[in-house]
Parts: C-alpha cells; sequence; structure tokens
C-alpha cells in the first residue's frame, strides 16, 4: 500500500436527493476528486499526463456504502494506491465524515495505462516510474 493522500470537501445539495442523502453515484465521482489530487500532490497533474499521451481509464469500479452522507456534511476522501502494474494501477479510497470520524463508503477503481491510441502500456513510463517512487517513500 502506497501513502495515502486525504482532501476534505462539503456535501453540496445538488449531490443529495430529496431527503438531503447523497445519491449513491456521487461516491464515485469523489473517487475521481481523491485520485486527480492524488496525482497533483506528487507534483504532477492528470492533465500533465494526458498531454504526453499517458491516459487511465476506469476499467472496474467498486463501491461499499456503510452510512449515509447528507447535506452540508464536511468529508473526507482518503486515497491510496494499493496496486500497481507496468500496465494498470488500482486505486483504493475510504470517504467518512469529518465531525464523528464515520466511515460514510469505500471502494476501488482499476485504470489500465494507455497511449492516445488506445494501446496498453507494457513497459515502464513516466507515470509509472512516479507512482512507484511515492510508494516506496513509504
Amino acid at each position: 500500500m502506497s501513502q495515502e493522500v486525504t482532501i476534505s470537501l462539503r456535501v453540496r445539495y445538488s449531490e443529495t436527493d430529496q431527503m438531503g442523502i447523497v445519491y449513491y453515484a456521487n461516491y464515485l465521482t469523489w473517487f475521481e476528486v481523491g485520485r486527480t489530487e492524488y496525482c497533483r500532490i506528487l507534483g504532477t497533474p492528470y492533465s500533465h499526463w494526458e498531454k504526453e499521451g499517458i491516459l487511465l481509464p476506469v476499467v472496474e469500479a467498486s463501491c461499499r456504502y456503510k452510512a449515509s452522507a447528507r447535506y452540508d456534511d464536511r468529508i473526507n476522501i482518503t486515497t491510496w494506491v494499493d496496486e500497481l502494474k507496468v500496465s494498470s494501477i488500482r486505486f483504493s479510497y475510504r470517504v467518512t465524515r469529518e465531525g464523528d470520524g464515520r466511515l460514510l463508503a469505500e471502494g476501488t477503481t482499476r485504470h489500465a495505462f494507455i497511449n492516445k491510441e488506445g494501446k496498453l502500456l507494457r513497459g515502464k513510463h513516466p507515470f509509472y516510474t512516479m507512482i512507484q517512487s511515492f510508494m516506496d517513500e513509504k
């Protein structure tokens, strides 16, 4: 497991249903926010890798819901890499409520490393090397 990166945000009204409870699909959006910030904190935003021709499409996603987040809750999204291969990466996530620390959801996304032509990257590449070095710092 690599180092964890945690960010905070407040649940917006638009992310909730009529009862003020977060709509389930928004957790996947929060996972994306977490992994984007993970890359940014490493020093190279994801947009840089896209310009360099390295893309990370989601090939698998899962989320287990433990408790409801509600409108105006302050939440923490913790992200880490739990598996890294030269052709794929799996991020894990934990979403907790800031006030009481309650676990709201946990999940994973797996991404392939591909080039702009959609071909799988099979050899070591700069994105892999960056993530590997961050994982080794632990």
